[in-house]
């Protein structure tokens, strides 16, 4: 079990910058149904090596393996159509067994489904395969490729963590810097892919890339309206395009200088309280969850300033996206991680009625409110949220 926010960062996130996308993607084509549109022919074609039976290669189109062929001499095939271009990932199984679990390291390939034949050949693995044919499977191998000078210093960061010993990684300076540079990582690989949609408003690539950033960070209106406006017609027109516009929409209400909304819930013992109570001070409405473990492990440094500040015309409002069925761990963990602030939540979990009035994509989430009711900050961690408390509350 991951047992911090540095151990999310360095054992799923930041190892896995492309499976991030692969999670956000695949999700997408979970949510609702496109609309019908002619389908197109698509083949992936390839090599694998020199594997055979039983070894098979699955075709995920989704969070289920949508076709399979066993390997004969590391050849395979698979034909199909597609409405609209979409992601999707290879992977090889040597025992012949499919595996489900889309965050276990894979033997695996991102690809994009479209009006052409993708080559996929590699003499070894997956993970070095070259994949030739069709325009947005080429724009998908650029993509990849603007993320590499960052990989030196993930590895980096890898190697600080493996090398420190168990009691280490324990300690608060080490889990702070860890904290600081994956934060600082994460920033960079959101400032690469939305570098890479700037410069590509045509690509289908770009408007899945736009999706997937929700999983790096908290999008933030000021930052990917304009990269969404960019996007030519025909991606917004998309069933995944007007999706995303819905969300952009939903930002704005939210954004930096905007009326926060208002809104009432109530606490673990029935007790109705709402927004509006705090106007007059500065108020951080953090949105968490007992089972969300940054949320957790971000608890402690938000308790430590929520002590430093609390005197000086500033309170928080936790908001959490437990459901009822989680009611018990919500109670257990506010008293296991000691918080003082008040605590509401309608138990919906995501459908939470307040994170989904306020844009919530991921968790841990928050909003600093002025005393006027404004939105003056938000996504604040660590030395962050300190700094602009100070700022403001002098």
């Amino acid at each position: 079990m991951l047992q911090s926010v540095t151990a999310y960062y360095l054992n799923y996130l930041l190892p896995n910058h492309q499976l991030i996308m692969k999670a956000s993607l695949l999700g997408l084509l979970l949510v609702a149904p496109w609309l019908a549109q002619a389908q197109t022919p698509f083949t992936v074609k390839g090599t694998i090596g020199k594997l055979n039976a039983p070894a098979k290669i699955y075709l995920f189109r989704g969070m289920e393996p949508a076709d399979s062929a066993t390997l004969k001499n590391g050849t395979f095939e698979f034909k199909g159509t597609t409405d609209i271009p979409k992601p999707a990932s290879l992977v090889v199984k040597r025992n012949g067994k499919p595996d489900n679990n889309m965050f276990r390291q894979n033997d695996e390939a991102r690809i994009y489904l479209e009006p052409s034949t993708i080559v996929v050949t590699t003499s070894d693995s997956l993970k070095n395969a070259t994949v030739k044919g069709g325009s947005i499977n080429a724009d998908h191998q650029r993509f990849v490729a603007s993320s590499k000078p960052l990989l030196p210093k993930q590895k980096a960061m890898e190697v600080e963590y493996q090398k420190a010993t168990a009691q280490q990684r324990e300690t608060p300076e080490f889990k702070e810097r860890m904290e600081a540079m994956g934060q600082a990582l994460f920033k960079e690989y959101a400032q690469n892919d939305m570098a890479f949609i700037k410069a590509n408003p045509n690509s289908w690539v770009s408007l899945y890339a736009l999706h997937s950033l929700k999983m790096i960070q908290q999008p933030q209106y000021e930052a990917v309206a304009p990269l969404y406006e960019a996007l030519s017609p025909e991606l917004k027109n998309s069933a995944p395009g007007r999706q995303y516009g819905d969300m952009v929409r939903g930002l704005k209400v939210t954004a930096l200088g905007a009326q926060a909304p208002g809104f009432t819930q109530k606490t673990p013992d029935g007790k109705a309280v709402s927004l509006a109570d705090y106007r007059g001070k500065y108020v951080l409405i953090d949105f968490w969850a007992s089972w969300c473990k940054p949320c957790r492990a971000e608890n402690p440094a938000v308790t430590k300033i929520y002590n430093e500040f609390k005197g000086r015309n500033f309170d928080i409002l936790g908001v959490s996206l437990d459901d009822e069925k989680g009611r018990t761990k919500w109670l257990k963990a506010i008293q296991d991680d000691q918080l003082p602030w008040t605590q509401v939540s309608d138990l919906r979990g995501w459908e939470n009625q307040v994170a989904r009035l306020y844009g919530v994509q991921g968790i841990p989430q928050n909003f600093l409110i002025d005393p006027t009711g404004k939105i003056v900050a938000f996504n604040l961690k660590g030395d962050d949220l300190k700094n602009t408390l100070a700022r403001y509350l002098k």
